[in-house]
């Protein structure tokens, strides 16, 4: 059996201010292999499971687009392949001051943009203050800087974000507002990659203006200039099929294949049949019941390090039933996640006990799952006199996820279980890109949902600081219960202690309020999710947060 799996994730190498400076870049001189090699083909082919929305990776939020424009650009900070930890990318090394709230980046020299024009100090600012100078619809859309900077210009107060100032060429000074853990890591995040500033005045990269529920974005969007492996050649919007080529400027070792060819698949079974055909070299997140089918067709299913949560959310505004801690508590004890594990999820996913996978620090190893006791899920329902409880409990549709493979089979099985202790499930489903977020997220249309969360980088904020630091904005509408603040105000503190080993105290002892205290929802499971490649693909190393690039992939004739 041929199965891959990646090596554990380290923890995190840098964090805050208890690293003084990075090591120099670890990128292989070895060489990136020869693409005209007659033994080789010229180009990897993808099946991808949606069509990118915009190749500006600053107004990009979905995995699809990432896949993508993570070719194209790269920023000052990048992931170690393999694993969630950051390393050297554009920038060298990086130290902060005293007090943390600058940081000093010294710059690889001799890099260019894809447009010939120079990567120094001054783009670097161009870039960061061009990200906190949107306005209108560009702030709506770049959704990504609300999450990890807060607010912009005209709301300085909310920022992380100070300033940016170019010393000297290669060194580039960013001031921040605050002491957090998630800074410096968020740089190596693909929305805030480095772009030339000349292509971004040209294509007027800042017009981005509302459309119904969506945006429409400027020329610039389909013209992007990085300094990455690869440049934009072409997006066939009929044929569903995006085209790159190899940058001939690129400062690093040549891609070892000269073009990759993203085709949109959106079907997984589709994507499959075009695999064994050989249309195309390889696709994410294949069904885990066809992992062995795929290996017995001589195809490598390579499977990546769980770095990610499975839950069921609960809207206590919505539904006030649910504001009683046994409530929340019996529908703990009702699901049977053991057997979802065992049934439904490959090999390797685990029940989680909390909202943080195992690798990230703040881990509390101390904490158990609620044990499956239906007769105790019951009389906790008997305890709060909710005998007779009603949930509204919803699923995506046209979706898969790293850690939901089959959203509807996971919400039936839940359905069973719920129903087996005498709550009354009304079923609820929309398409993933078709209302399902938006009704979660923005308005609270559900008791009950399921949704996950895969780590953008290895802190425990990314995480928990996502889910619930924001009290009034939070999909847990954690604000009508007592300790909403309460834990928004650990959260952030628990953010801003400097010393590693305090930090990682306060998020385990959160952790532990949140099991035993709070129990906003429940965390379900961490799976390890796979992508498949034809046995002719060599140099692919699979990413614990699904972000590959394939500058070293070949694929033999």
């Amino acid at each position: 059996m041929r199965l891959k799996r990646t090596a554990p994730i380290a923890l995190m190498a840098v964090a805050a201010l208890s690293i003084s400076a990075c090591a120099e870049s670890e990128r292989d001189d070895s060489g990136g292999g020869d693409s005209g090699s007659s033994d080789l083909k010229d180009t990897f082919t993808f099946g991808a499971a949606g069509a990118p929305d915009v190749f500006d990776p600053l107004y990009a939020t979905d995995g699809e687009t990432f896949r993508i424009t993570r070719q194209i650009h790269q920023g000052l900070l990048g992931i170690t392949p393999g694993t969630a930890d950051i390393q050297p990318e554009l920038a060298e090394s990086w130290e902060p001051s005293e007090d943390g709230l600058s940081w000093t980046f010294s710059l690889r020299e001799g890099v260019t943009f894809s447009d010939g024009e120079p990567f120094d100090a001054e783009a670097v600012c161009y870039n960061m203050d061009r990200m906190y100078n949107q306005e209108g619809a560009g702030q709506q859309a770049a959704e990504y800087w609300t999450y990890f900077f807060g607010s912009f210009s005209d709301d300085p107060e909310g920022s992380l974000y100070d300033s940016c100032e170019a010393t000297d060429e290669s060194t580039a000074v960013i001031n921040i507002t605050r002491n957090t853990s998630s800074f410096p890591t968020i740089l190596s995040l693909d929305s805030f990659s480095m772009q030339s500033p000349a292509a971004l005045e040209a294509g007027d990269a800042n017009n981005v203006q509302a459309q119904g529920e969506g945006f429409t974005y400027p020329e610039y969007s389909t013209n992007p200039v990085g300094v990455g492996p690869y440049v934009l050649e072409s997006y066939d919007q009929a044929n569903q099929t995006i085209t790159l080529t190899a940058n001939e400027s690129y400062y690093g070792d040549a891609p070892a294949t000269q073009n990759i060819v993203f085709r949109v698949i959106p079907d997984e079974s589709t994507r499959r049949q075009e695999l064994q055909a050989g249309s195309i070299d390889g696709y994410d997140l294949p069904n885990p019941v066809d992992w062995q089918g795929l290996e017995d067709d001589g195809n490598t299913v390579e499977i990546r390090d769980a770095f990610n949560i499975l839950y069921m959310g609960l809207n206590p505004e919505r539904n006030e039933a649910l504001q009683d801690l046994r409530v929340r508590q019996a529908i703990a004890h009702a699901l049977n996640r053991e057997q979802l594990v065992q049934t439904q999820l490959p090999e390797g996913a685990q029940v989680a006990s909390q909202f943080i996978p195992e690798a990230v620090s703040g881990y509390n190893p101390d904490l158990e799952p609620y044990p499956y006791d239906p007769d105790r899920a019951q009389e906790l329902l008997a305890e709060a006199g909710q005998e007779d409880l009603t949930l509204t409990f919803a699923f995506p549709t046209e979706v898969s996820r790293p850690y939901m493979p089959d959203p509807q089979r996971i919400h039936d099985a839940f359905v069973q279980d719920l129903e087996a202790v005498g709550i009354t499930v009304e079923v609820v489903s929309k398409p993933w890109n078709g209302g399902y977020l938006d009704d979660v997220s923005a308005n609270g249309a559900y008791d009950a949902w399921l949704l996950g969360w895969t780590g953008d980088y290895n802190a425990a904020d990314n995480f928990l600081g996502t889910f619930f630091s924001n009290l009034n904005q939070n999909d847990f509408h954690t604000s009508v219960m007592p300790w909403g603040e309460t834990l928004s105000q650990d959260l952030q503190a628990a953010d801003a202690i400097v010393d590693e080993g305090e930090r990682e105290a306060a998020y385990q002892e959160i952790n532990a309020q949140l099991r035993d205290e709070y129990l906003p929802g429940i965390p379900i499971s961490h799976s390890p999710p796979a992508l498949v490649v034809s046995g002719d693909v060599e140099g692919l190393t699979p990413s614990p947060l699904t972000a590959e690039t394939f500058d070293t992939v070949t694929v033999s004739q």
